[in-house]
């Protein structure tokens, strides 16, 4: 498949986040752009995001639970 240029302007911290992720994935900065906008096209961003937050919401009490338990284990050293 034949390969088109794009050039974008983003703030230097964007750029900088950009970079260490696609070495972390081992892609280029082109590859790993095309990953996020396929996977945006596809909706397989977006389903995750609402799989993570139906998660979170079935769970929360669970999340809340270990919380609080590890606040009174800091407070019981603090005395």
């Amino acid at each position: 498949m034949a390969k088109t240029q794009l050039g974008a302007r983003v703030d230097q911290d964007v750029a900088e986040l950009a970079k260490k992720r696609a070495a972390d994935l081992g892609l280029s900065i082109g590859d790993y752009l095309a990953r996020l906008v396929q996977d945006d096209v596809s909706g397989l961003r977006a389903r995750a995001v609402d799989a993570a937050a139906r998660f979170l919401s079935e769970h929360q009490d669970v999340f809340d639970e270990a919380e609080d338990a590890q606040e009174t284990r800091r407070g019981e050293r603090a005395a």
